[in-house]
């Protein structure tokens, strides 16, 4: 919506003509004139127009892949699945596909906070304020009525002819959900009612003059405009991170244990020795891990030792999006990967790199020649993801990029260190959580580095976490799983001993052995874990000290990891002494029975991988993926709902179904023929780090890998 403060065009009245005055030459302000301040926003305002002349089309932005996977994977283990297509996926960072029709079950009476999204100041990274707070309905109906005055203003709507052609193209590529339905070209279409003015009919027209149309490219390049030109005020208010154990999750929960909120769940009794339900079945989509709910504690996830609810890792959110409101780009918490689920409503632009190291530093190199002054203020600006910049901004300076239009039944999944960003071209509803893999082990140790550079408190304690992974030795699946795990145990504990060793030296006390400590617990990471670690944070970098700290005399409370202890107080080093809770020769023996069983394990325990034409993800430019011709159609002529969702959003936590295909192998090919088969098929597809699962039934995808 507009903010208030905009004048509406063509509303105010113009002032009266003033005689012309003679120009004067201009003179730059002097240094007494300017505050420091000023020079430096003058400074940095003049050197962005310098990088920022001429902007590239934004279709040039490849579009990423997406997978179809068959009902015996949709049976099984998502991260199962996600492990045998990382070979394609990787590549883009993030990938799309789609298998549920899940009905939203929400608390409708409950009002959750929003976010107040200045869209035009987006690439300033200024915090977001306060927006209004919303009942369910309220958020879609004020939603709902903002894109209609968008549509209004700025587009004509379809006649019946119109709809009529609409659906014979979306007959032509399959039985489409409603809200996949592909609109005919805007070749076919005829103007509706003819605008008050010449200029708002120009607006309203496309390049030949026909009615333009509301679809993801135009409102692409509407937002776009927006943030870059700073022409028009848009305030919208982001129903972001919403707590599901609140207000409901879309997904129902299990009665196996399987989520935080499930009967069992703390006691660990999972009923795994039960078979798992037929597909299809509403006890399928409780207990299934393509639940949100369910996939942070599949047996294949690292967060499965977690058996503390933490809002967005393992308990889901919820969002709650309108026109333009934004996801600003981000990794994810810990460098974890993350899946998000589109539940209803109109579609989301998705933006994705891939999780190299080269790619994300690129994106860090680009917030820091753009926005130089702000990051010296607040150097972890991008941990606060207020700020979006254009993603042809992005390759214009090296970074590789694509995107992805995610549609309601859709998941898109990010890989770890994976930035990614978008915005919502309507109102929609959607939730998010994360998991990990074992292959996480090498992004997380990054992770945790970079926290500590920038004193910033991670979620949970990396240590306890390797540490723990290492105490359930039956769940190390393959050699490489083993050996990057070893490989960081040897790395904590070379550290450990050195500065042990070093501070020991240097007069600080060793009472290990006359300090009886409380053991780390190395089952699962609980409540009471959780609480005991807040209360060893260190002082200076609020690195959870989990191995051991130091502490001083002067103080009860304050500790400090090994690294920082001269930052922790001015006392005398022979105040100071190690607390120490895992002796040397426990990590030796904990590495001893991880390399072991690296040994026992043949290479024969790799998941069978898809192949693909890359031949490493690392390298090489990235170009649309096999069938994205398809994308481009929808993004160019769907038009985009406008409507409320709320009439197809029910209040508490149910599932509906739909079933998915029917295929007998994982392939990336093309959909069925129209009548092939009387099952809907699903899809996956993926983006730079970033990866999308679609409905093949909804022609939205046509795949060859």
């Amino acid at each position: 919506m507009e903010s208030a403060n905009t004048a509406s065009s063509g509303s105010d009245q113009r002032p009266q003509k003033r005689l012309r005055t003679p120009c004067q030459p201009y003179e730059p302000p002097s240094n007494d004139s300017l505050s420091l301040e000023e020079e430096r926003m003058l400074a940095q305002a003049i050197a962005n127009s310098r990088n920022d002349k001429g902007r590239e089309p934004l279709t040039a932005i490849p579009f990423g892949p997406t997978f179809y996977p068959t009902v015996e994977e949709f049976s099984g283990d998502p991260l199962l699945y996600l492990e045998k297509i990382r070979s394609v996926a990787e590549k883009y960072g993030e990938f799309c596909f789609s298998i549920l029709s899940v009905s939203a079950r929400l608390c409708h009476q409950k009002k959750f906070q929003t976010k107040d999204q200045s869209i035009h100041r987006l690439q300033e990274g200024i915090s977001f304020g306060d927006g209004d707070d919303y009942t369910v309905k309220e958020y879609q109906k004020m939603s709902s009525d903002w894109s209609k005055e968008w549509k209004n203003k700025h587009y004509s709507a379809p006649d019946e002819t119109n709809r009529q052609a609409e659906s014979s193209i979306s007959g032509s590529l399959g039985n489409a959900a409603s809200v996949n339905k592909i609109p005919a070209s805007p070749l076919s279409s005829t103007a509706a009612a003819a605008p008050s003015s010449d200029l708002a009919k120009e607006e309203k027209l496309g390049e030949i003059g026909t009615p333009k149309k509301m679809t993801p490219e135009n409102l692409e390049r509407d937002y776009w405009d927006i943030v870059e030109t700073g022409r028009q005020d848009i305030d919208v208010d982001y129903g972001n991170d919403v707590d599901t154990s609140e207000f409901g999750s879309g997904f129902p929960i299990s009665e196996r244990g399987r989520s935080v909120n499930s009967p069992g769940f703390q006691t660990g009794q999972s009923n795994e020795e039960i078979p798992e339900p037929s597909f299809g079945t509403e006890e399928y989509y409780k207990e299934t891990f393509w639940n949100l709910n369910n996939i942070p504690n599949s047996k294949n996830s690292v967060l499965r030792h977690l058996k503390v609810g933490i809002h967005g890792i393992n308990v889901p959110w919820l969002y709650f999006g309108c026109l333009f409101s934004t996801f600003c780009w981000h990794n994810e918490d810990n460098y974890m990967y993350s899946i998000n689920y589109h539940h209803k409503g109109a579609p989301k632009q998705w933006y994705g790199v891939p999780g190299t190291k080269q790619d994300a530093d690129g994106v860090e190199r680009v917030f820091k020649n753009y926005l130089s002054m702000k990051m010296r203020d607040v150097p972890d600006l991008l941990h606060h993801i207020t700020t979006s910049f254009s993603p042809r901004l992005l390759n214009k300076e090296g970074v590789r990029v694509c995107k992805l239009l995610q549609h309601a039944g859709e998941f898109i999944v990010t890989f770890p260190r994976a930035f990614h960003g978008g915005f919502s071209l309507g109102p929609n509803c959607g939730e998010a959580v994360n998991f990990a893999l074992h292959d996480w082990i090498p992004h997380a140790v990054d992770a945790n580095e970079r926290y500590r550079t920038f004193a910033r408190p991670s979620v949970f304690s990396h240590d306890r976490l390797v540490y723990t992974m290492a105490h359930h030795i039956n769940e190390l699946r393959t050699k490489k799983i083993c050996k990057s795990l070893a490989q960081e145990l040897r790395r904590l504990m070379q550290e450990e001993m050195l500065l042990r060793k070093k501070l020991i030296n240097a007069g600080v006390r060793d009472v290990s052995k006359d300090v009886e400590l409380p053991p780390n617990r190395l089952d699962q990471l609980d409540e009471e874990s959780a609480d005991y670690d807040d209360k060893r944070l260190c002082h200076s970098c609020k690195h959870i000290c989990f191995f051991s700290a130091v502490c001083c005399e002067c103080s009860d409370s304050k500790v400090s990891c090994l690294r920082h202890s001269h930052y922790m107080c001015r006392c005398s080093i022979k105040r100071k002494y190690i607390l120490v809770w895992t002796p040397e020769s426990e990590m030796k023996e904990t590495i001893s029975k991880v390399e072991k069983r690296g040994e026992e394990l043949s290479d024969d325990s790799k998941p069978a991988t898809l192949t693909s034409n890359v031949s490493s993800f690392h390298n090489g430019a990235l170009e649309d993926a096999a069938g994205a011709s398809k994308d481009r159609l929808i993004h160019q002529s769907y038009e985009v709902e406008v409507g409320p969702i709320i009439d197809s959003v029910p209040e508490l936590v149910s599932s509906d179904t739909s079933v998915c295909s029917s295929r007998s192998s994982s392939t990336l090919k093309d959909p069925p023929e129209t009548g092939a088969s009387t099952v809907p098929n699903p899809t996956i597809s993926a983006s730079p780090n970033v990866l999308q699962i679609k409905d093949a039934a909804a022609g939205n995808q046509d795949l060859h890998m």
